[in-house]
């Protein structure tokens, strides 16, 4: 997608793919959404208009707001709370939005699209398929994929140099890390278009220089839950402390800084660091245990105490996401003051 130009994405009824659309119409670009039912554009559209115009773009919240914005003035109070991206009103923004039910019109003058179905590789490459007998032979062909890899995705398309994963994090809009991954044939032309495209619509793009089981993001974050797990279930702390441990203590300078920076800062620099804790932390790591089952009695367990504090009934569960959701948000304005600062 170029900025006058017209980008695809397809399944923009679900979450991502509407959080991609807004990201790309902040960031100045034509955007057309495609589907095959005209239906799920529609409440797309919806959903869109009103998520362009307040503090969290996320379908739970939306529901919440059909509730209690009623109007145009209210919508346009919440748009002056400075919670939109971008330099364009929110109605600039949806005018940049268009949407259609035929892929190939919708890939017309096309520079970059984007897929957004769910996390199933036949669909995908279904889609990657049908994209690949009409793209011409510039556009950039990217996935949302979470974990597939893409030599499971584009391996023997034609426009396999053009094809790339773009992994956003849940919801893109105010969460703005992307890990760019390619495919073992992706033309490195296309890795560094992909990057400068997400710097240009305020994204923090990554680039891993091959493909991975799980990415980064991921690897890092089943490290933490994997060890989580294994503690809880050892008797050593209890599921709510444990929670605390990274909410109340890591994540607090790790929403700011990651754990490479983290080893610089606590000692003077990285060998400093090493030199004082290498053999502590190997003498830790060598005690961590075999990957979990996540299952069974430990997963009782661990049910229990958390659905204590936070019942699983959809109302509950929605108003903590509504909770968590409005923390993201003032997080994300937070850091995009402190960086212009």
């Amino acid at each position: 997608m170029g900025r006058g130009r017209k980008r695809a994405g397809t399944r923009p009824s679900g979450l991502i793919g509407r959080s991609w659309a807004m990201v790309f119409a902040a960031g100045g670009f034509k955007v057309k959404l495609y589907d095959i039912a005209q239906q799920q554009l529609t409440s797309a559209l919806e959903n869109i208009r009103l998520l362009c115009c307040v503090p969290a773009p996320l379908q739970s919240f939306v529901l919440r707001l059909f509730k209690t914005v009623k109007d145009s003035k209210q919508m346009k109070e919440l748009e002056e709370s400075e919670s939109l991206k971008g330099a364009l009103s929110a109605e600039q923004q949806l005018a940049l939005i268009s949407t259609c039910t035929d892929l190939k019109a919708a890939v017309e003058g096309a520079t970059f699209i984007q897929e957004c179905t769910p996390e199933n590789l036949e669909l995908k490459r279904k889609i990657f398929g049908q994209l690949d007998l009409i793209a011409d032979d510039n556009v950039i062909l990217s996935s949302s994929t979470s974990c597939l890899l893409p030599s499971k995705l584009f391996t023997g398309l034609k426009h396999v140099k053009q094809c790339i994963v773009s992994h956003p994090v849940n919801p893109p809009y105010f969460v703005p890390l992307v890990e760019i991954v390619p495919h073992p044939e992706t033309d490195p032309s296309t890795t560094e278009r992909t990057y400068a495209l997400m710097k240009q619509i305020g994204q923090s793009p990554v680039k891993l220089n091959r493909e991975i089981e799980g990415f980064v993001l991921n690897r890092l974050q089943y490290a933490v839950i994997s060890e989580a797990w294994r503690l809880v279930g050892e008797g050593v702390i209890s599921p709510t402390d444990l929670d605390l441990v990274m909410s109340d203590g890591l994540g607090m300078r790790y929403a700011f800084i990651g754990p490479l920076e983290t080893m610089h800062l606590n000692a003077e620099g990285i060998s400093n660091y090493c030199e004082r804790y290498r053999e502590g932390m190997r003498l830790v790591l060598n005690t961590f245990g075999p990957v979990p089952e996540f299952s069974g009695e430990i997963e009782e367990k661990i049910n229990q105490a958390i659905s204590e504090k936070i019942p699983v009934v959809p109302e509950v569960l929605g108003a903590r996401r509504n909770w968590r959701d409005e923390c993201l948000t003032s997080l994300a304005k937070m850091k995009k003051q402190m960086k212009s600062d």
